[in-house]
């Protein structure tokens, strides 16, 4: 194993202190590195919190600022965080209207947010579930959340800001999440620190198809395709997925999962993007980079949101965190 450490007890501490002081404008540390959290709260607006296990980095701390998140909440590596964690973050940034959870759908989070939210007042959630890939999985009762997550944040954080109510912006997520499919392959595996080795082993002319962001099984081992034909495959079943629905004007969202270049995952982008317009899909909002990532593994995922005209102004509107940032 070759990573950038002093220890792999200390990874993760030592990761969130660099990060919050490289963004100190816009982010504050909370106590104990429980939770990353705007610096400058809007009073009357309704909090939004989302969190998981690291190593997706920039999910989710990166999408904490103006538009998005108001805290993440940060686990360990593939390690959901601690109700604690949560009610803490929410104490910090509520401003009296309310706080939303966002979620996605591995059993240990939705557990821990669960248990938060029973432990406080004021909170409802949103559970993502967007990858197509299998109904259950290594960590998940039911589909994975998964780079969708982003898509969901980002327009229901928009919303947050310009003031809607905390029932509608669940109503709102809830249909975001509905509008959006998702699935990835990996090339590589991903290597936890702790562990030191790779979480599975696979050929050099092997792609795992399906993968989760953990380095959870997918839908089967395959030799490595065209891609073109890999592409094609994901979209296809995206697309059978959404049904009729799938027609119209809608975000397409190349996500690399943290070892692929981006020459690669624009190459992607204009495969998926070919496949999705011969099937009737008008791509009128594109996103492409490594946002939902899986530590060092080389692969992607491809994310298909079905847009309106509210939820197209709603990705529009001004963002200003780590990650993301237009419109300021």
């Amino acid at each position: 194993m070759k990573k950038f450490l002093n220890s792999v007890d200390t990874v993760l501490t030592e990761s969130l202190d660099g990060f919050v002081a490289a963004h100190s404008d816009i982010l504050e540390l909370g106590d104990e590195h429980k939770f990353i959290r705007r610096k400058v709260l809007k009073p009357g607006k309704v909090a939004l919190i989302s969190g998981g296990g690291s190593g997706h980095e920039p999910l989710h701390g990166g999408l904490v600022g103006h538009g998005m998140l108001d805290a993440a909440c940060p686990g360990q590596v593939f390690t959901s965080p601690t109700p604690d964690q949560m009610m803490a973050a929410a104490e910090a940034v509520s401003t009296g209207a309310g706080c939303l959870f966002i979620v996605k759908n591995y059993e240990g989070d939705v557990m821990n947010f669960d248990m938060a939210a029973e432990m406080s007042e004021g909170v409802m959630q949103i559970v993502t579930n967007d990858d197509v890939a299998v109904e259950n999985s290594s960590y998940t009762t039911g589909r994975r959340g998964v780079a969708g997550t982003l898509v969901v944040e980002k327009i229901v954080g928009a919303a947050a800001e310009q003031g809607m109510a905390l029932k509608e912006l669940k109503a709102l997520g809830d249909r975001v999440n509905g509008a959006t499919r998702s699935m990835g392959v990996a090339l590589t595996s991903c290597t936890v620190p702790a562990a030191g080795k790779p979480t599975f082993d696979i050929g050099d002319g092997e792609m795992e198809f399906g993968v989760g962001i953990h380095g959870e099984p997918g839908r089967r081992r395959d030799t490595l395709k065209s891609a073109d034909a890999i592409a094609e495959e994901i979209c296809l079943a995206i697309l059978g997925d959404l049904g009729d629905r799938a027609k119209g004007p809608a975000l397409l969202f190349v996500n690399g999962f943290g070892g692929t270049p981006l020459m690669e995952l624009y190459l992607m982008y204009n495969s998926a993007r070919t496949i999705f317009e011969k099937h009737g899909v008008t791509v009128t909002r594109s996103l492409v980079g490594s946002y939902v990532t899986s530590l060092d593994m080389a692969g992607c995922s491809i994310t298909l949101t079905m847009l309106d005209d509210e939820t197209t102004a709603l990705w529009d509107a001004p963002v200003h965190t780590a990650a993301l940032r237009w419109g300021m």
